[in-house]
Order: structure tokens, then C-alpha cells, then sequence
């Protein structure tokens, strides 16, 4: 699918700096198929999105140090190639040539990374839910339609934020059902159909689907290899201006970065400066693994808090059959929302409400067990890789609940379209962003338990071979053709 950038034109040293010692990516020694290997990288890993604007070539050619008959050849290059579409009088823009249909996947899949979730920690969900039974006896003499959320979930919910040194009252939440129902409310409240919506590169495919399905237009800003680029992010506001914005600050999916303390200062100051209301995702936020996240990102903005709408989910931290999540939010905006949601339904499950505000109460005993486990399986997960499939790298982040592995070739798709042959579901890259890009990108959870994230990687390296033609030899790790 291919969005419309509308005037979104590239910042030429912003370009120069993604670019790195582009000089070393041909080992040709022509200096044009260098600069045009490495642009094409770009926009392969959605780090130059789709659709938007190139540099002139003149002034690329300034900022690079070259000729311009080098920028010339290079963008000529792509454009052959399928990776730049060019008009009269106009720059070029970034594209992506059609790919190849893939075959059908014949079957259902005997083993699935489709999801980053664990399973529940059952005694204690039983027992809350048990106590939840007899808490609920006081709302059976009501309708039991909670658009806002029953008070005692709402309230341990703020005190959860307030804790992390966000102050927030129970007025300040609305409950739920799930984190995905809270962004549609929210894009159905605040946008409308057409409308730009700014989203990290790569990101959650929940987001990108639910502003699909409200008609709006995902527009990329790519994350680099240590996180945010807020230069970039800064550039995109100002050209586009986004209705709405869309955020993973904590334990990013997939990639597993966190935003530090001064990034997000400087992202506060972003959001309040342009007045771009903002959409934070914490689902994952309880999953860190190894520093404790900073303070929540709306506790970054010097001033306009109410720009941002902060939402959670109990399905990561406890349990995704709960199917609660929330709203955090000055009264006003969630009045808004309120609005709205009446038509959409009315309201979130009353017992599954009071058993999550058990859990909540809970937390301390139970999130650092659950920690503990993602850590183990991580590990293991990092060892099987480490031995089955030494070429792929896994990224630096090492939050959540997965890895976002780099592939030694652009081959996403094909590799899970063999894996879901071999019956393993594998979603791949361009799932996690706009455009068809990330075709090197794999997201690999680990969150199944051992012996099936062993199945699962034997598989994965049985459908990297047929798509390459390339084995590991099992005794040296040494690769065999």
C-alpha cells in the first residue's frame, strides 16, 4: 500500500547522516552503486520512508562531498531499479519495485511467533478472580454499563501512575477493554479519514491496523540503531502536521528500546512546542527486563500535558484473556472519548475490571517472577540463535517480550513464507511497518517456553535454508553452501 507524503521532503543532512560511510557499501569501487547501495538499504529498512521527497541532487552532492555526477548515476540507478520514481520538474521520491506473489500457505501453523504474550500466572489469576466474585455483588443491583471503568480499578490504576511520579486521579482514567480498543477510541474521537497519523518505524502492527480501519494514514519516522531519531521526528511534525502522533517509549515492539530520560525531555518539549497530541502506548511497560523504565513520557512535558493519552494493558503483564486495558487522560479529553464511545459499546466487563484491580494490587509479587522467566527464555532464546543461525544479529534493545533480528538479506517475506510451510508462524518484517519496507527485519518473541522456542528456531532454520541454499555445519557453526 502506498501512502501519499504529501510535501514530506527528506532533511539533506538528516539523509547524510543515515547514509554513514556509504563509500564501503559496493565493493565495486564505483563510488555511484556505493551511494546508491546504501539509499537503497534506506529504503528497504523504512529508514527513508516511502513516498517522501529526496534531497535535489545538487545539494546532496554538496552535503556529500561529491560530484553531482556521482548523485546523478546513483539516482539513476535506483530508478531502474525500481526504487525511485521520478517526474518532470519534481524530486524524486523513495518506492519500493512489486514484489513477486508468494505461494499460499497450505495448513495451519503447529507452532506460532505471531504473538508476544505469555500465559497467566494461574493460581493468582484464579484467585482473583474468585475474590472478584464476591466484590461484584454490590454492582448486580445496577445495569452494569461502566463507560468509564468501575472506581476500583480506575483507582489502582492512578495510584500505579502516581507511583512512577506521574500524579493522576481516578477521574483521569477510563477502563477498556484492551489496549487495542483504547487506540481506536482515540483515533475515533480525534481523527478523521485521511487524516496523518505519525508513527514510529518500526511499530506495533495493532496501531498500523486500527489507523488503517479508521481511514487515517500512518506516517513513518524511522527509529535508528540505538532508538529515536528526534531530529527526525522534530522535521516530520513541522512538514506533515500529524492530527495525531503514536508512541512505544517503554520496551518498544518490536525492536525492545527504551527511551531515556533526556529523550523524552526533548520529546516533551517536541509535543508541547507544536501542539501535537499525542498517543503513548505502555503496554509492554511493565516487561523490562534489566533497568526499571524513567518516568512515564507525560511527565516530560514542561507544559499542555493534556496533548498527551497515555495507554496500558493488563494483557502483557498478567494475562491477555482479560481483555482490560485503559485510558489515561485529563477529564476533559476523556469526556471527548466518553462521547463517542456509547456507539461503540458500553463498556468493559464488570467481574474481569475488579479481578484486574486484584492483580494490580498484586503486582509486586507477581511481575518479578514473570520478569524473571522473559529473562531466562531471552537468554535461551539469544544461545539458540547464536548456534543455529550466527548470521542473523539481533538488535541492541533487550526489552518486552521479543527480538528484532536483522536478516542477512532482504528475504522477510519469503522466510515466512516458508516457515508458516513448515508450520511455524512467523509474521513477517513489513508487518511492523508502512510501505512494504523492513524485508530484513524479523521479530522473534520469546515468550513460549523452551523447548517450543526450540522447535520454533530448528524450524526457522530449516525454511532460512531453502529460501538460501545455505546450512550450518553442526559441528563448527561454519557455513556451508
Amino acid at each position: 500500500m502506498s501512502i501519499d507524503m504529501g510535501s514530506r521532503a527528506l532533511d539533506v543532512d538528516l539523509l547524510a547522516r543515515e547514509l554513514g560511510n556509504w563509500r564501503t557499501s559496493s565493493s565495486t569501487g564505483a563510488a555511484y552503486l556505493g551511494l546508491a547501495d546504501a539509499v537503497r538499504l534506506l529504503i528497504v529498512d523504512g529508514r527513508i520512508p516511502v513516498g517522501s521527497r529526496l534531497p535535489s541532487e545538487r545539494a546532496l552532492a554538496d552535503v556529500l562531498r561529491v560530484s553531482r555526477t556521482t548523485v546523478t548515476a546513483a539516482f539513476a540507478a535506483l530508478r531502474e531499479d525500481g526504487y525511485l520514481n521520478a517526474r518532470r520538474g519534481a524530486r524524486s521520491t523513495a518506492a519500493l519495485p512489486p514484489r513477486p506473489a508468494l505461494p499460499a500457505d497450505p495448513g495451519a501453523p503447529t507452532v506460532s511467533l505471531a504473538a508476544a504474550a505469555l500465559s497467566a500466572p494461574s493460581a493468582a489469576v484464579r484467585e482473583a478472580f474468585a475474590d472478584a466474585a464476591r466484590d461484584v455483588t454490590p454492582y448486580l443491583a445496577e445495569v452494569g454499563h461502566e463507560l468509564s471503568g468501575v472506581c476500583a480499578l480506575r483507582t489502582a490504576v492512578a495510584e500505579r501512575y502516581t507511583a512512577r511520579g506521574l500524579p493522576t486521579d481516578p477521574t483521569q482514567i477510563m477502563i477498556t477493554t484492551g489496549a487495542q480498543h483504547a487506540i481506536g477510541l482515540i483515533l475515533a474521537a480525534f481523527t478523521q479519514p485521511g487524516d496523518r497519523v505519525l508513527v514510529e518505524q518500526p511499530t506495533y502492527h495493532g496501531a498500523l491496523a486500527a489507523i488503517s480501519a479508521a481511514g487515517s494514514r500512518a506516517v513513518p519516522v524511522a527509529l535508528n540503531e540505538s532508538g529515536w531519531e528526534l531530529d527526525a521526528v522534530h522535521a516530520a511534525i513541522r512538514q506533515l502536521a500529524p492530527v495525531l502522533a503514536y508512541f512505544i517509549p517503554d520496551s518498544h515492539n518490536p525492536t525492545g528500546f527504551t527511551m531515556p530520560t533526556d529523550q523524552r525531555n526533548r520529546l516533551g518539549h517536541i509535543i508541547s512546542e507544536t501542539r501535537t497530541r499525542t498517543l503513548v502506548d505502555e503496554s509492554i511497560m511493565d516487561m523490562w527486563l534489566d533497568d526499571a523504565p524513567p518516568e512515564p513520557l507525560a511527565a516530560a512535558l514542561p507544559n499542555r500535558r493534556e496533548l498527551v493519552l497515555t495507554i496500558g494493558s493488563m494483557s502483557k503483564s498478567f494475562w491477555g484473556g482479560l481483555r482490560i486495558g485503559w485510558i489515561r487522560a485529563e477529564p476533559a479529553t476523556l469526556a471527548t472519548i466518553a462521547s463517542i464511545r456509547a456507539s461503540v459499546d458500553l463498556g468493559t466487563p464488570i467481574l474481569e475490571q475488579l479481578t484486574a484491580a486484584r492483580l494490580l494490587d498484586q503486582r509486586e509479587e507477581i511481575l518479578p517472577e514473570r520478569r524473571a522467566l522473559l529473562r531466562s527464555r531471552r537468554e535461551h532464546l539469544l544461545d539458540l540463535l547464536a548456534r543455529e543461525l550466527p548470521d542473523w544479529r539481533p538488535g541492541p534493545g533487550r526489552g518486552g517480550m521479543s527480538l528484532w533480528i536483522q536478516l542477512p538479506a532482504p528475504m522477510s517475506t519469503a522466510l515466512s513464507a516458508s516457515a508458516s510451510r513448515l508450520g511455524l508462524d512467523l509474521p513477517a518484517g513489513p508487518r511492523f511497518g508502512v510501505d512494504g519496507t523492513l524485508e530484513r527485519f524479523i521479530r522473534v518473541p520469546y515468550a513460549l517456553p523452551e523447548t517450543q522456542l526450540e522447535e520454533a528456531v530448528e524450524l526457522m532454520a530449516r525454511a532460512w535454508r531453502s529460501i538460501t541454499g545455505v546450512a550450518v555445519a553442526p559441528d563448527t557453526h561454519a557455513v556451508v553452501v
